[in-house]
């Protein structure tokens, strides 16, 4: 089995109604480290040191977070910018996480359809997810497809339910 790393990156996750049933769900799991980076980092100063050592110890890393004006919200942005850093993530002797896998997690507020061309937002979201699968190819690590649940807003308490069952299986099992 392999062991694996999530980082829930929500600003608000105790008032989230996907995020927080998705974080119950993932932390039953075995094998499974879960860091919540918003409680673990109010102040936003990163332990990168930590960070690093927890990348280290873990072969497949999710990054669970709502999906904000096209991207991830800040603070899993600094993450990434502190602790993918170079001579460690990437460039020459940048290798440590060569060969992990990486998965993104992600909930919307709008429906599938508005992530289309033609749509309300005139991409998919595999477009509007090519940054984080650009950086997973800098740091060496395979790239899963992401998990997805759209229109997370008018989602009902079965649909999460249901979503948080799924989304712990494919984060154990993305092979399938």
């Amino acid at each position: 089995m392999k062991k694996t790393l999530v980082l829930i990156a929500h600003p608000n996750l105790h008032h989230s109604h996907v995020n927080k049933r998705w974080a119950e769900e993932i932390e039953k799991q075995e094998g499974v480290t879960v860091r919540k980076l918003y409680d673990l980092y109010p102040d936003g100063k990163i332990n990168v040191e930590e960070e690093q050592r927890m990348l280290l110890e873990h072969d497949r890393i999710v990054m669970q977070f709502p999906f904000y004006w096209y991207s991830s919200p800040s603070l899993l942005k600094e993450w990434q910018d502190q602790v993918l850093q170079y001579g460690w993530a990437y460039g020459p002797g940048g290798d440590n996480l060569h060969g992990k896998e990486l998965l993104l997690a992600i909930s919307t507020g709008g429906p599938q359809t508005s992530y289309q061309a033609g749509g309300y937002n005139n991409y998919s979201i595999s477009e509007l997810l090519r940054p984080f699968q650009a950086t997973s190819n800098l740091i060496g690590t395979r790239y899963l497809a992401p998990f997805t649940i759209h229109g997370a807003i008018r989602a009902s308490k079965e649909e999460i339910d249901q979503s948080a069952l799924d989304y712990a299986a494919y984060v154990i099992n993305p092979e399938i």
